[in-house]
């Protein structure tokens, strides 16, 4: 099915999105992407939060945490401004509170912590046994076996080539769901060269940590994020990061939802490296609302 998206530099793009431009000290604005879906993808606010930030931060310091709440659904027609309170800087931590407001409200909000670079104990949990990316089926490529089926509004959207790849390990059709145990796995990757600074990793990492995490959780109820009687969004979103990683090679992401009650779903995801190193653990609560013929909550 042929589209007219322009495919050139779609990475770079995506970095320049996140990059953010300062317009006063301690304050920043990012322009915002659509994906089709009419509100701002959760990832890109989690990012360009990120992204402001660190524009804050002393060099020589990494994000290891952050803790975020998705207040208000933003709006892609508009710019984000991030604005960014400069808590606290410690001789080993550093914490920044960053609020991302449009139309005078406040849509988001982040509290992020840095850390000098320091050794100590180490352990983790070990990467789980699954196929490697190799020979597994895009899902761009998955997207365009279903395209007749996508909505027409966003199916040219998702049948151009995006700057992160993802390699779904067991893919499922979500027009038509089955149910299934509340995991799954994605291998993920830039699609270019990126540069070396670990900062730009980290916030991209947290734009692609919102993809398809808060899906896990209805799995075993046979549903998708795609069925009319489902709402599903995004409500708060935790990240640690813990290993240096690339974004620009191949990671696992994998995960499972422990609990789904009261019309939340919990999601938590771990990612690792090809050589099975934990960098990053994700968790997210998320709104499921299953909604019968009447328009009432189920």
């Amino acid at each position: 099915m042929a589209t007219t998206c322009v495919e050139t530099h779609v990475l770079g793009q995506l970095l320049q999105l996140l990059k953010l431009e300062p317009i006063e000290e301690n304050i920043f604005r990012g322009q915002s992407q659509d994906l089709g879906f009419g509100n701002v993808y959760g990832g890109q606010v989690l990012g360009q939060a990120l992204s402001a930030a660190y524009q804050t931060v002393p060099p020589e310091r990494r994000a290891h945490s952050l803790h975020a709440y998705f207040l208000r659904p933003g709006d892609v027609k508009r710019p984000i401004v991030y604005n960014v309170d400069c808590i606290r800087d410690g001789k080993s931590f550093t914490t920044r509170r960053v609020v991302a407001v449009q139309k005078g409200q406040a849509i988001f909000n982040l509290a992020a912590s840095f850390q000098v670079e320091e050794s100590g104990f180490d352990h983790q949990e070990p990467a789980p046994s699954v196929p490697g990316p190799e020979g597994l089926p895009s899902e761009l490529e998955l997207v365009n076996r279903i395209a007749a089926q996508i909505p027409a509004p966003i199916r040219e959207k998702l049948l151009c080539r995006r700057p992160i790849e993802v390699r779904p390990v067991d893919p499922m059709n979500p027009f038509a769901p089955e149910k299934r145990a509340p995991v799954r796995y994605n291998w993920i990757k830039a699609i270019d060269r990126m540069p070396d600074d670990p900062a730009v990793h980290q916030y991209l990492l947290a734009y692609a940590s919102d993809y398809g995490l808060m899906v896990t959780s209805l799995y075993p109820h046979g549903q998708s994020f795609w069925q009319p009687a489902m709402q599903v969004a995004s409500l708060d979103h935790v990240m640690w990061f813990h290993r240096p990683f690339r974004m620009d090679e191949w990671l696992l992401y994998a995960m499972h939802s422990p609990n789904a009650c009261r019309a939340r779903g919990l999601a938590i995801g771990r990612i690792y490296d090809r050589r099975g190193g934990l960098v990053a653990t994700v968790g997210q609560e998320g709104l499921i609302r299953f909604h019968s013929e009447g328009g009432a909550a189920r």
